[in-house]
């Protein structure tokens, strides 16, 4: 959550900025992915230019959204292709680290397994937002994902961040689990 707090506190200051750019924020999105989806690709052979690139297309997901809350532009379905892309994007990186590390077991454990954390954690606050209950808890949201991937991916020591992303990806998926139990459950006592 502190990425999305330190998004909202660099709006005010670039929306001069931001207020200039006239691409809509949905193409901003679809450029967003296809960078992020190329630094996958990338990832798959080397590490750290496909980490470098992974965190260009994610500086333009961040942007897509202040693109949109400073020009005006919010939409439900800008926020749903956000959204369904970000899976894309997420299973983009977990396969090309997979098939980089394809001689070595458990680091294609440890990927596969940090991609099914991470699908957790969005199904999880789907399925709570379904039930009328928030669920935007949890300490390894996607852009700690993203910046462990990428930390992993430039200084070499993946291994180690995928251990930190298979450990914490779960992790989170049982917060919003507990979190969401306790708000049903009060809902449930005011009924």
């Amino acid at each position: 959550m502190i990425p999305a707090r330190l998004t909202r506190r660099l709006e005010r200051p670039l929306a001069p900025f931001i207020r200039k750019i006239k691409i809509h924020p949905n193409a901003v999105t679809l450029a967003g992915f296809v960078v992020t989806s190329a630094g996958a690709l990338l990832l798959a052979w080397n590490f750290r230019a496909g980490g470098i690139v992974v965190i260009l297309g994610s500086l333009l997901d961040v942007l897509d959204g202040m693109v949109a809350r400073v020009n005006e532009k919010t939409s439900a379905f800008g926020a749903y292709l956000d959204s369904v892309l970000d899976r894309y994007s997420d299973s983009f990186i977990f396969l090309g680290v997979a098939y980089h590390l394809r001689t070595n077991w458990a680091g294609v454990f440890l990927s596969l397994g940090a991609l099914v954390g991470a699908y957790l954690i969005s199904y999880a606050r789907a399925r709570a937002e379904g039930q009328g209950a928030e669920c935007k808890v949890g300490i390894m949201e996607r852009p700690e994902r993203i910046i462990v991937i990428t930390a992993g991916a430039i200084s070499g020591q993946m291994i180690p961040a995928l251990w930190v992303l298979f450990i914490f990806t779960h992790i989170t998926v049982l917060q919003r689990l507990t979190h969401t139990k306790r708000q049903l459950e009060k809902t449930t006592r005011k009924a």
